[in-house]
């Protein structure tokens, strides 16, 4: 079952109606004791990073969700939250994976938020993106993105330029886009992560 973390900073209407088309079960984490009755993990977030951050340490879970053992999927602001730093109100995150969170340069001659569908390609192989084809689209809502680094970067989508579409180290995973507005490819997305071993 899919525990998602709620720190007052995701968008967990939009996420639990798409669990819930898929009969998938969760619950909420509000406390450290919580993380024991779930197998898997969900971390969304929109908005600020920093706040996002914020919010996230009044809770006081950031220490559980660092020793978590068992896979963890970080949405939008979620997966941002998984880096190391946000230029985003300068902000110090957790740090599971060493990646920067960076603004999304105007001089690049692109509309800031990157909104809408666009083509995410993908590592081959990998459960998560299980029957998913490469340059499939997704949708995006973000002014700042995570840098590109193959040694974490599972997923990739270009806007002026080439970006983190999805990351992972061990156990934690991160998209950028928002799976649950994405049709049936984030449903199948979804899907996978909730039978990753």
């Amino acid at each position: 079952m899919i525990g998602i973390v709620f720190y007052g900073a995701g968008n967990i209407f939009s996420l639990t109606a798409a669990l819930d088309r898929l009969g998938l079960e969760y619950g909420m984490i509000h406390t450290a004791e919580d993380f024991g009755k779930y197998d898997r993990y969900i971390i969304p977030g929109v908005g600020h990073a920093g706040s996002a951050m914020s919010k996230l340490k009044q809770t006081g879970l950031v220490p559980s969700i660092l020793a978590l053992k068992k896979p963890v999927l970080g949405i939008c602001v979620g997966m941002q939250l998984l880096t190391e730093y946000s230029e985003e109100g300068d902000s110090t995150l957790t740090g599971i994976i060493p990646l920067k969170t960076k603004l999304f340069d105007a001089a690049l001659n692109i509309k800031i938020p990157h909104t809408g569908w666009n083509r995410v390609e993908h590592t081959s192989g990998l459960f998560l993106f299980n029957g998913i084809s490469p340059g499939t689209h997704f949708y995006f809502v973000h002014s700042y993105f995570i840098e590109f680094n193959s040694n974490f970067t599972i997923a990739m989508a270009e806007y002026g330029i080439k970006f983190s579409a999805g990351i992972q180290k061990e156990n934690f995973y991160g998209v950028q886009f928002h799976p649950e507005k994405s049709g049936l490819a984030g449903e199948q997305l979804l899907k996978n992560f909730s039978q990753l071993a």
